[in-house]
């Protein structure tokens, strides 16, 4: 029996069943390196202790193995934020089902933001508290943390609607706290695209 042809289509097989299997995107780390003792270090979110819509001390031991989105927010902001939640809503939806994923949204506001009324927020726009947080913290560390650990501005300004000027961007965290991508939270589009870049990640960390 001559095999050669049987050779090629296997080998025809495997090429095709090759080229339809998905390639996993390999993503960036963001931020600035830094030396630690004559070695590259690479950027990290700084840990943290905040305290949670429920009342709950929360801090990065609670993040520590998921992948997390992260973005800042007020519950008065009148400009950007009901766009960038209506996104967040999105990617909730998506991963819902995604037991290692989480959200969190970074008050700037912890004066007025309480706890109380940070949960009522949230129930009103329809999060998932089982995997979305809404944390404050002292306003100067969050602050700091918005702009030096996750490269987002955030500062008071009584000019800006609501009295703060922020980023609306989506921010992504792997499970050992460097960021690995970003969207705008105000573009529909954007944060579409966006997804590609958590299944990515996603798909790495299994």
């Amino acid at each position: 029996m001559n095999v050669k042809p049987i050779l090629f289509l296997l080998f025809s097989i495997i090429t095709l069943l090759s080229s339809c299997k998905p390639t996993v995107q390999h993503l960036p780390y963001l931020g600035s390196n830094k030396i630690v003792d004559g070695e590259e270090v690479r950027h990290q979110i700084r840990s943290f202790n905040y305290i949670d819509q429920d009342s709950l001390a929360f801090n990065a031991d609670v993040l520590n193995g998921n992948i997390y989105l992260a973005d800042f927010f007020f519950t008065s902001c009148p400009s950007i934020c009901p766009r960038v939640m209506k996104n967040m809503l999105r990617v909730q939806e998506k991963y819902k089902d995604i037991l290692n994923f989480k959200l969190v949204s970074f008050s700037l506001d912890p004066k007025r933001d309480t706890p109380a009324r940070m949960k009522k927020y949230a129930e009103n726009i329809g999060a998932d508290l089982s995997m979305w947080h809404f944390v404050h913290g002292p306003k100067d560390s969050i602050m700091a943390i918005a702009n030096e650990d996750y490269y987002v501005p955030a500062f008071e300004d009584p000019d800006a609607p609501g009295g703060f000027d922020h980023s609306g961007k989506l921010l992504l965290i792997d499970g050992n706290g460097h960021l690995r991508g970003f969207a705008e939270g105000t573009e529909d589009e954007d944060v579409t695209e966006f997804f590609n870049t958590i299944d990515a990640l996603l798909a790495q960390s299994k």
